[in-house]
């Protein structure tokens, strides 16, 4: 099941593990990547990577992974918003989002699953 518009744009992101991409949606800029075929910690490292790059409203970060990445929602806490969306195969499909005056608090360098 590909979940990735025709129009997105691969792109480097430095400390990712996996690929990245960008494509925009009714205004809105999103970035994606998809973590459900590796293993921990990996997940984590390019979530808190992704992460990053939200520095306004306007943009959104999408998560695939095998599971829901509970660790993770430990580590940022109530920093960012975010939706998640269980897929017909199995996998989560998880939606960020920055938060005035939360975001910024998050700090992204703990990417230990433990």
């Amino acid at each position: 099941m590909n979940l990735l518009p025709p129009d997105a744009i691969k792109f480097e992101l430095e400390g990712t593990t996996v690929d990245f991409f960008k494509y925009e949606e009714e205004g809105c800029l999103y970035y994606y990547f998809d973590t459900s075929m590796t293993t921990a910690p990996e997940p984590m490292i390019n979530a808190m990577a992704g992460l990053g790059l939200l520095d306004g409203v306007n943009k959104k970060l999408v998560m695939i992974n095998h599971k829901v990445p509970g660790g993770l929602f430990g580590k940022i806490g109530n920093n960012f918003g975010h939706d998640i969306q269980e897929l017909e195969d199995g996998r989560a499909k998880v939606v960020f989002w920055f938060l005035e005056e939360e975001s910024d608090k998050s700090d992204l360098t703990q990417t230990s699953c433990g």
